[in-house]
């Protein structure tokens, strides 16, 4: 296996706190219906089956190749910036895999399980910068508990069928209150893929790299669009208005940016 734990490279860069950038409110209230410690030991048993069948496939690439390698050093830069939106973060064992696949596609799961398919970086030949929009969008998708609020809504309604079902004499209690369900394929609203993108661009902005590449990277998206979207587009806001977005906070983020490569102390001041 080439899972790759990054607890140990963060501590070594823990930046000091800020309370400038973007500002996105509380997450959703509705995730306290589901206990954080059992979606992120779901998400940890399914990802081990991932790991798993990719080593079957020969998928799995290797730790010591340089796109690993690649991703490992990115995502060194950006995770000591994640406390602030999340503090339940500390408790995470950050994982990161690259996984062989002609899918554009990346996922970050609850408790911090993220992986990349190499069709996401060959494709779209994607810049370090680029691949910091990606992983900070994935990441903030784990920090604000999104997978878990989802959940949440789908229990409640589960939990109205089931008393429609109990009513008209049908309904089983037991699967009301199960989490079930592939957290590898779950789907996003638009509002979390929009919320994403915006943490995910302060992440970026903060470890030093250029969040005008949130703009690149969804002009590479789109035009890969032709027919069917790539996996990763199947749920989010048109290309279009990504990039609006992402133009609308530039200006929260760019300070972020240049503060990070004038700082002496962090790794961005030295790769510029």
């Amino acid at each position: 296996m080439s899972t790759l734990f990054l607890m140990p490279l963060m501590l070594l860069l823990v930046p000091p706190a800020s309370a400038d950038g973007v500002n996105v409110g509380d997450p959703s209230a509705l995730r306290n219906l589901i206990p954080a410690a059992d979606l992120e030991r779901q998400a940890a048993t399914q990802y081990v089956q991932m790991e798993q069948q990719a080593t079957s496939q020969g998928a799995l690439v290797s730790a010591t190749n340089p796109e690993t390698q690649r991703l490992v050093g990115i995502a060194t830069r950006i995770l000591p910036f994640t406390e602030r939106w999340n503090p339940r973060e500390k408790e995470w064992k950050w994982e990161i895999n690259l996984i062989r696949s002609k899918q554009i596609n990346a996922f970050c799961m609850p408790g911090g399980k993220i992986a990349f398919y190499t069709g996401l970086l060959d494709t779209l030949q994607l810049s370090d910068d680029e691949v910091a929009i990606v992983m900070g969008h994935e990441i903030a998708h784990a920090l604000r508990e999104h997978a878990r609020a989802r959940l949440a809504k789908a229990r409640l309604t589960h939990v109205g069928t089931y008393l429609l079902g109990a009513y008209f004499g049908g309904g089983t209690f037991s699967s009301v209150f199960s989490l079930g369900g592939n957290l590898l394929t779950l789907a996003f609203s638009r509002e979390n893929e929009t919320e994403a993108d915006i943490v995910g661009l302060d992440l970026a902005a903060r470890s030093g790299f250029d969040p005008h590449a949130g703009v690149t990277l969804w002009q590479k998206m789109t035009a890969t669009n032709r027919g069917a979207p790539p996996q990763w587009l199947s749920t989010h806001p048109a290309g279009a208005n990504r990039i609006q977005e992402i133009e609308k906070h530039l200006p929260e983020v760019l300070p972020l940016y240049e503060q990070a490569h004038a700082d002496p102390k962090s790794p961005a001041s030295k790769v510029r």
